[in-house]
């Protein structure tokens, strides 16, 4: 097979909004989207899943009466959604679009799902193996990222050590297959034109402050409480940010100012490494946010051509 051919200039257009977490990303993709009579296609990987609303800052129920969403609400937090699923199910939402307005609007912030839309990656077509699964569980999220650091250090460079989700996945790859994640993943481009818009705004410090007081103040701990109760408190997307701590503030071992302030530096933490990650992995144009979006229209106006 030869190299897939270059998008040329009547081809369909993605258009693509990135930035770390209480960026501003879903403010501005509801603007654009009204804009361009588009709807949105999320990238965000925990809003992937159902029940997790305000822990994840899901698009509320009146923002997605005012713009279509795609790509929220897949699957139960129980039933993990691999990078390969995420394709097959997300391609073809990007290509109806396409299809439709001869335009698509991704948003979110996990580079590797956008990464892997965008860029074409092919994931290794290893199924869920839930005896190991439920046995890498046992062992601990913090033995399981020490067994990946050695058996496929790449991998683990690239996913964070409280990850349990991508973790045990890169493991269960590694041990069902016999060959890491990282040497099985290859590459072919969609044939797209992609424009990718990015958010960094000097106050993110800040904005994460306020975002994770809000998400407290808005119902975190009771959600956390029902999904514990439901799918107990292993749940793995129960260890990631926001969850990790109220079930922690449920159980009596942290207090509520305390939880606030570990969500608050652990969710700057991962700010850190998105921001690392899209300066590594993409090369998007950013947006000032004085006026994010007449700037972001007149760049997607010139992609248009």
């Amino acid at each position: 097979m030869g190299e897939p051919a270059e998008p040329g200039a009547n081809t369909p257009l993605v258009v693509v909004l990135l930035g770390p977490t209480a960026s501003g990303k879903t403010a501005l993709a509801l603007e654009l989207a009204e804009r361009l009579e588009l709807e949105v296609l999320n990238v965000d990987s925990r809003q992937l899943y159902q029940e997790m609303n305000i822990g994840t800052a899901k698009p509320t129920p009146e923002q997605r009466r005012r713009v279509p969403h795609q790509l929220l609400d897949l699957r139960p937090p129980d039933q993990p959604i691999t990078l390969q699923e995420f394709q097959a199910i997300a391609g073809p939402a990007v290509e109806a679009q396409l299809q439709r307005r001869g335009m698509a609007l991704l948003a979110g912030g996990s580079g590797l799902y956008l990464k892997a839309l965008t860029g074409g990656l092919r994931p290794p077509a290893v199924p869920p193996q839930p005896e190991l699964r439920a046995q890498l569980s046992a062992m601990g999220q913090g033995v399981c990222h020490a067994l990946l650091r050695q058996a496929d250090p790449e991998a683990a460079a690239r996913i964070a050590p409280a990850d349990a989700v991508r973790t045990q996945r890169a493991l269960e790859v590694l041990y069902a297959s016999g060959e890491s994640m990282s040497s099985q993943q290859g590459a072919v481009p969609p044939p797209w034109r992609v424009l990718e818009l990015g958010l960094n705004p000097d106050d993110l410090r800040q904005r994460i402050d306020q975002r994770t007081r809000q998400l407290y103040d808005g119902g975190l701990v009771e959600e956390t409480a029902k999904l514990r109760d439901r799918y107990g408190a292993d749940l793995p997307l129960l260890q990631t940010i926001g969850y990790g701590e109220a079930l922690e503030l449920l159980a009596g071992r942290l207090s509520r100012e305390k939880a606030i302030a570990i969500t608050s530096q652990r969710t700057r933490q991962f700010a850190k490494r998105q921001r690392t990650w899209f300066r590594r992995q993409h090369q998007p144009c950013w947006l000032s946010g004085e006026d994010a979006l007449s700037e972001a229209m007149t760049l997607i106006q010139g992609g248009l051509g």
